[in-house]
């Protein structure tokens, strides 16, 4: 099954969730796949960092992405996408490859509205493959004791697509521990409830997979 993580907006906590998914599936004895389709390169620089020790990484920046990683099918459980922060060809390569679309949206309205263009490259897909596509948007980096995030997740369902009921909240592990090429789950303090976050959006993936068969 091939996950892509997708939107145009920077900053949204995109790479974070898709190394940390990435990792957590490796845990669970799932052979995943991270593809970083970003020429910027931030999913890569983590992978150095983590001596190419925790997952398997490959990069592919290129309009042949969607053909590229039908390449890996057969020997990956689950492929994860991190995708580019723009609407390019590569974002469209993303969308025609994904079983599964996951939108990271920060509780922003100026966030909700950025997706508008993306929403629409997704319905299309959706269409076009009579809704064996699957998209999601998944609240990024809350902002714990306020209630911006079901505001925004009310506004998200004017788009039509469902919002998924794990989310991430604005912590500094995430950060703390991408530094040293680590993530949320292989690091034993400070992380338990990021840790869980991850767990529990990798749960709420599966059971959408699980509805694909």
């Amino acid at each position: 099954m091939i996950i892509s993580i997708l939107n145009q907006k920077g900053g949204t906590g995109k790479t974070t969730i898709a190394v940390n998914i990435a990792r957590e599936y490796t845990l669970r004895n799932k052979k995943t796949l991270l593809v970083d389709s970003d020429s910027q390169g931030s999913a890569l620089r983590w992978h150095e960092k983590s001596n190419g020790e925790l997952i398997d990484l490959t990069c592919l920046p290129v309009t042949t992405m969607h053909k590229d990683v039908l390449k890996f099918k057969n020997r990956y459980e689950r492929i994860i996408i991190d995708g580019v922060p723009s609407i390019s060809n590569l974002t469209a390569c993303a969308v025609i490859a994904a079983n599964l679309i996951l939108i990271p949206v920060q509780p922003s309205p100026y966030d909700v509205w950025a997706t508008e263009d993306l929403v629409k490259v997704i319905k299309e897909r959706i269409e076009i493959t009579d809704g064996r596509t699957k998209a999601a948007f998944i609240i990024s980096r809350k902002i714990k004791g306020t209630n911006l995030a079901k505001d925004i997740s009310d506004a998200l369902s004017s788009y039509g697509l469902p919002v998924f009921k794990s989310s991430t909240c604005q912590r500094v592990a995430y950060a703390a521990v991408a530094q040293h090429g680590s993530t949320v789950v292989d690091a034993q303090e400070g992380t338990i409830e990021a840790r869980i976050e991850i767990q529990n959006i990798v749960n709420e993936i599966e059971e959408w997979l699980d509805g694909l068969h």
